[in-house]
């Protein structure tokens, strides 16, 4: 019984796993798919530029993280290990 459980947990994983792009896709707004395909190339120009404006500042404070993480990644181990070196030595 239990293989089979795990069977079905599988089955179920996997087919939610294809659904789920075309779940994702079917999100859209009808209503704002329609305005902006019906709006000019100003219009179309200032979309574009704030989806750009709004997409900068979050990758800029994930790009300044992960280089803070990566300078800082050895800090506790270099000052535990030169501790326990000066303590030898003395």
């Amino acid at each position: 019984m239990n293989e089979n459980t795990s069977l079905v947990a599988r089955i179920a994983a996997l087919t939610l796993a294809v659904c789920a792009p075309g779940l994702a896709m079917a999100q859209s707004c009808a209503l704002c798919y329609t305005q902006a395909a019906g709006s000019g190339s100003r219009m179309i120009q200032a979309l574009r530029s704030g989806i750009l404006i709004l997409v900068i500042p979050p990758m800029l404070i994930c790009i300044g993280i992960t280089w803070m993480a990566y300078k800082k990644r050895n800090q506790f181990n270099d000052d535990s290990c030169s501790e326990g070196r000066e303590g030898s030595q003395q």
